[in-house]
């Protein structure tokens, strides 16, 4: 099986990220005021997430690759088609946005780090099956959030929501892209 590309994580990252963005985007809308301090909290806090999840979707892959590596293919395929189709599923459904909250604060940034980052947890288990170089692709997604994290914060501040809907089906529209691309690469 070939390794999977820095491009091809770079990728899987950004549109990992598209939750980060869409949350971050949402902060920045909602919290006119905020410290540099609480600025860096969402951005750190899922980056560091994406990474971790990341991490431990590989690990647990890792403990199953050799029961299931003549189908690893068709699961990364059907792991990443399901979370870009459920991203892209949510983008055109009203999601429980409460405009008070206090997206810096420890309750808050702990379950939205965990929810954001259930993605990540997924496609770590992918790159178990796909020989992908784990510190690596971790890292890189765990960077692509905070970057894209913070510049959805600061976007936010000076855009409306709009943006963030065409940044999930953007995201979720890339998983997918990618799944067809590994199941073609490993059927022809």
């Amino acid at each position: 099986m070939p390794a999977t590309s820095f491009l091809s994580i770079l990728i899987i990252a950004i549109g990992l990220s598209a939750d980060c963005f869409a949350v971050a985007l949402s902060a920045g809308i909602a919290v006119k005021h905020v410290t540099f301090p609480n600025f860096l909290r969402l951005p750190l806090a899922f980056g560091i997430f994406q990474t971790l999840m990341t991490v431990l979707g590989w690990l647990a892959g890792s403990a199953v690759i050799d029961y299931i590596s003549a189908y690893d293919h068709w699961l990364a395929f059907g792991l990443l088609v399901f979370i870009g189709g459920r991203m892209i599923w949510e983008s055109f459904h009203e999601k429980d946005d409460k405009k008070a909250r206090n997206y810096h604060s420890w309750p808050t940034l702990l379950a939205l780090s965990i929810a954001t980052s259930i993605d990540a947890l997924a496609v770590g288990l992918s790159f178990a099956f796909l020989e992908v170089n784990i510190v690596m692709a971790a890292v890189t997604i765990g960077v692509t959030a905070l970057v894209i994290t913070a510049a959805g914060q600061l976007i936010g501040r000076r855009v409306g929501t709009l943006l963030g809907k065409w940044a999930e089906i953007l995201g979720g529209a890339i998983l997918i892209a990618i799944g067809i691309k590994i199941l073609l690469e490993h059927l022809l």
